[in-house]
């Protein structure tokens, strides 16, 4: 756990300088102690919880996972956002939630009056079960209610009160409802999908699903676009499986990462097994480029096969205009890290093996000890997948799988129009 911690403090975005808005966006009627109760029980008896009812509240008292084999890509997804919509809209109406004090680092054990505020918040957004009651201590149930909101909100759930869960708590309850609503929006024009078998990427949750019959068969973790180099939304079909592929830079990597390297050192493409090749496929030697000018932009730049290729055992290509593709990665413990916004676009894949197995089910001779044995050898082998599979790269930041859980994500890219949710530029 405190290698992850070390992974968030190191994190290069900082969620809390971009969320810095919604620290003060949460104070309502919450104000006043005498009022607080009041208002919490008239959110929670509310008529127009519906469905809803007890589940957010006997549920959370558990920390159970908020994890589902409901694909986000679905019909049933988007009417459990549009129920998420009228409990939100209810929390709204009723004030609000109140804004938990930061700087403590609350955890198990801990007393604390900030406890009491972040106790009234769990309960309004049902992580929370009201009969834990009010009080300075930090026990088992807030500690499993905490659990459950970081786990909503792609978080390590440590149950540890640290600066990122508080920036996510400190959101208002105003600023998430929007965000339902235009996370609706995207979800409806997503929702009818016939094939029986796809992949959907989510950008802003860096993570990927493969459905098949209606149910997630695997999530797997992503690293996607970085801010300045974003990920693209498109459709198309995962036609081709390349194991132990080899690995073309783009000129905008030539250009922005690796000149400068060689500048820096010039023995940089040798000792990483670049190879450098002219118009008519001509090998050309380092040492005869002028890595002073941009004249090296004009050379094809492949790595060979290997441990340290950029793309390590896998490359999973669908024709698409922006040149992206899906590939594994030797940099495993990037994966670990709570911002994976650390790529030129493309898509890397944690367990990308298990991806390649569920790709290549339906063709023939391409069995897990085959795909193994084939990556062991080291030899490039291009693989035409027998029945190409749908793939979607979206962009979702809000969504409910039933049962009470709604997840949110923070809008790395700053499409959802929420200056809460968007990546502060100042300190």
């Amino acid at each position: 756990m405190s290698k992850l911690r070390k992974n968030l403090e190191s994190s290069k975005l900082d969620r809390r300088l971009f969320l810095r808005g919604a620290a003060t966006a949460g104070l309502s009627v919450f104000a006043s102690g005498a009022l607080a109760q009041p208002v919490i029980n008239d959110i929670l008896a509310a008529p127009r919880r519906g469905n809803w009812n007890d589940q957010f509240d006997a549920r959370a008292s558990g920390g159970e996972k908020v994890a589902s084999n409901q694909p986000i890509m679905s019909l049933a997804t988007a009417g459990y956002v549009q129920n998420a919509i009228g409990y939100y809209s209810n929390i709204v109406s009723q004030g609000g939630w109140p804004n938990v004090p930061g700087g403590a680092k609350l955890q198990l054990g801990v007393t604390d009056p900030a406890v009491s505020a972040l106790r009234k918040r769990l309960m309004i957004s049902g992580d929370l079960p009201e009969s834990a009651g009010l009080s300075n201590a930090f026990d088992t149930y807030v500690d499993a209610a905490v659990k459950r909101f970081q786990s909503r909100h792609g978080l390590p759930a440590d149950g540890v009160m640290g600066q990122f869960t508080y920036a996510a708590m400190n959101v208002s309850a105003q600023v998430r409802l929007d965000q339902l609503h235009i996370n609706l929006q995207r979800l409806n024009e997503l929702a009818n999908v016939s094939d029986p078998r796809f992949v959907m990427v989510n950008i802003p949750a860096a993570q990927i699903e493969a459905v098949e019959n209606g149910r997630v068969m695997q999530r797997h973790t992503a690293i996607v676009g970085k801010i300045d180099r974003q990920t693209p939304l498109l459709v198309s079909k995962i036609h081709e499986v390349i194991l132990n592929p080899y690995w073309t830079a783009p000129k905008s990597i030539i250009q922005k990462d690796i000149i400068p390297l060689m500048r820096k050192d010039p023995t940089y493409l040798t000792r990483n097994k670049i190879r450098l090749y002219d118009q008519q496929g001509q090998e050309v030697q380092p040492e005869t480029v002028n890595w002073t000018t941009d004249e090296a932009v004009k050379l094809m730049f492949r790595q060979d096969p290997g441990k340290i290729n950029a793309m390590s055992s896998t490359k999973i290509n669908f024709h698409n205009a922006h040149a992206v593709y899906m590939h594994d990665t030797p940099q495993k413990t990037l994966f670990n890290n709570l911002m994976r916004f650390d790529s030129s676009g493309c898509v890397r894949v944690q367990n990308v093996r298990d991806l390649d197995v569920w790709l290549l089910k339906n063709t023939p001779g391409w069995d897990r000890q085959t795909i193994e044995a084939t990556i062991k050898s080291g030899v490039n082998t291009p693989i035409q997948v027998a029945d190409p599979v749908p793939v979607h790269f979206i962009y979702v930041t809000a969504w409910s799988t039933g049962d009470g859980v709604v997840h949110f994500r923070d809008d790395i890219y700053e499409r959802d129009g929420a200056s809460e949710l968007a990546l502060g530029t100042n300190t």
